[in-house]
């Protein structure tokens, strides 16, 4: 009686043109920015007047526990005190679009909003990327025939995080790594594969030393491997260390029981 494959889950991804996630709402930027919009066009000495009467405002709420974690107000007052003080060392009136400090505040704003973009583009990447090896593991078909890629360790997280198919994953992963195909080909990996969990590196460690017997073996006959990785690391580096030292012809003879080599 043939077991099932386990189904998978597509993992929710927003729709082009969906709304974010909402963010929290940042009452102090709020705050400066409707100072900004009520000083335009103001001079020195109706910013000046503008600062004393957020600074009575200011004052007459001191008191108030609906208040107290208020973040508006606080920013509105040096906003104010910005302004003042930017007119009095100049002559004319307040323009936001001239206002240094407000260009640099907009244009980190728009590096923050691409920054945002590029993360959830690369997060809708990433879950293609695990669906992917999600179907083709259910299929039977992820095997060397099946190239990695830069990013598949983080797409082998999301399968882990979905507890689908990730030790099917894992062994063709370690079966990369040992065959230095895929990404893996690239000395550059090198941080690619340090992020691979312990079980994964022990894995292919075995299958690599295995490969050195000459023993020609299908990937189903070596399936131990990935249980003895999965159970024991540190053992499985240790047998894999063994066997580099049995089958390394320049390495001297172990001394036996006796002391004979």
């Amino acid at each position: 009686m043939s077991t099932p494959a386990p189904r998978f889950r597509r993992p929710f991804v927003p729709a082009p043109g969906a709304a974010a996630p909402r963010q929290p709402v940042d009452q102090a930027k709020i705050g400066r920015r409707s100072v900004r919009r009520r000083a335009a066009g103001m001079t020195a000495t109706e910013a000046a007047a503008a600062l004393e009467d957020a600074l009575l405002q200011q004052h007459m709420d001191r008191d108030r526990e609906d208040l107290a974690d208020d973040e508006r107000c606080p920013a509105e007052v040096a906003e104010w005190e910005r302004i003042a003080q930017l007119l009095a060392t100049t002559d004319g009136v307040y323009d936001p679009e001239s206002d240094a400090v407000v260009r640099d505040e907009l244009a980190a704003d728009r590096r923050a909003e691409e920054a945002e973009q590029q993360r959830l583009q690369e997060q809708q990447q990433l879950a293609a990327r695990a669906d992917e090896l999600a179907a083709l593991a259910q299929a039977g078909r992820l095997g060397r025939t099946v190239e990695t890629r830069p990013g598949d360790e983080a797409a082998r997280d999301v399968l882990v995080h979905r507890g689908e198919f990730h030790p099917v994953v894992d062994g063709w992963l370690a079966q990369a790594l040992a065959d230095r195909s895929g990404h893996y080909a690239d000395p550059a990996s090198s941080a690619a594969v340090d992020s691979l969990p312990a079980a994964v590196r022990a894995h292919a460690a075995l299958l690599t030393a295995l490969a050195r017997t000459g023993a020609p073996a299908a990937d189903s006959e070596l399936e131990f491997a990935g249980r003895l990785a999965q159970a024991d690391p540190d053992a499985t580096n240790a047998l894999a260390s063994w066997l580099d030292t049995a089958l390394d012809p320049t390495a001297p003879a172990s001394a036996g029981a006796d002391g004979t080599a």
